[in-house]
Parts: structure tokens; sequence; C-alpha cells
């Protein structure tokens, strides 16, 4: 249990600073305005992206099951996006790649968590 609870905290942690230094930078910096531009996307989804990590992030840590859900979920789905996305416009394979990853940390966390609410 004790592996459990240390896995949970150290994956939930990686998820929400990377996603919130993230969002600080889809905010803020002139570059992630030309990277999504790049990939494709309108600057008005870019601000939407940066406050929909900030969400997560909040929601990730919020003792109400509905919202970590949902957090989740949403996470997933833009870890995914961001893979498809790089990939679709030839970026190299680190990009796409990084997605990937931060899934399966993502991954870790949720199977984490429902062991140590299962117990």
């Amino acid at each position: 249990m004790k592996a459990t609870k240390i896995t949970y905290y150290v994956t939930t942690g990686i998820i929400s600073v990377m996603m919130a230094y993230i969002a600080f930078e889809t905010l803020t910096k002139p570059e992630v305005k030309v990277s999504m531009a790049h990939l494709g996307f309108p600057d008005y989804f870019r601000i939407e992206l940066g406050i929909s990590k900030i969400i997560g992030v909040i929601l990730l840590w919020l003792p109400i099951r509905l919202l970590k859900e949902t957090a989740y979920i949403g996470f997933a789905i833009m870890f995914l996006s961001a893979s498809i996305a790089h990939s679709a416009v030839g970026d190299p394979a680190d990009k796409v790649i990084a997605g990937i990853v931060f899934l399966v940390i993502l991954a870790a966390s949720y199977v984490s968590r429902i062991k140590l609410q299962n117990k």
C-alpha cells in the first residue's frame, strides 16, 4: 500500500507540475502562439487549452471522484491529441513521443489512485 501511495503522489505530482508549467507557457509565451499556428490551431484555442490545463490540475487534487475522472479524461485526450497533431505536421519523433510518455505517467497515476480507493 505504501508503494502504491508513493506512486500515486509522485505521478500525480509530475503531471500537475508539468501541466501547470505548460499552462503558464501556453498563456504567456509568444513561442507557443507560433507553435500552435504551426500545428494548425487558432490562437483562441491556445487560450482555451491553457485555462483547461489549470482547471485540470485543480480537479486532480479535489476529493470529488467525478471531477478527478473528468481531469484524467481531459488530460488523456490532450496528450493523445498533442501526439497526433505533432505527427500530422511531421514534427520530430521526440515531440510525438512526449505526449505518449505523459499519457503513461497519467495512466500510472490513475491506476494507483484506483488501487488506493479500493483499499
